[in-house]
């Protein structure tokens, strides 16, 4: 439990450039983390996984929102 919070903290250091990106990587980290720990005690190796995952499905969320707002005529003020 103490490594799963020390690379969750670790990550929202990192990830605090983007918030798009911190948000998926910290939800990543910790379902990624929850998850790794009960498959078999890899609570860090599936943190490091989620956060891999979750900042890459926040930036698809984000392209495809920049998309529809051209779509719509309505770009980012």
């Amino acid at each position: 439990m103490k490594s799963l919070l020390a690379v969750t903290a670790a990550l929202l250091m990192l990830g605090a450039t983007s918030t798009a990106h911190a948000k998926g990587c910290i939800k990543g980290a910790v379902v990624g983390g929850v998850a790794g720990h009960y498959a078999g005690h890899h609570g860090v190796l599936g943190a490091a996984a989620g956060c891999l995952y979750g900042r890459h499905h926040a930036k698809e969320q984000e392209k495809q929102r920049q998309q529809q707002g051209q779509v719509n005529g309505q770009g980012k003020l």
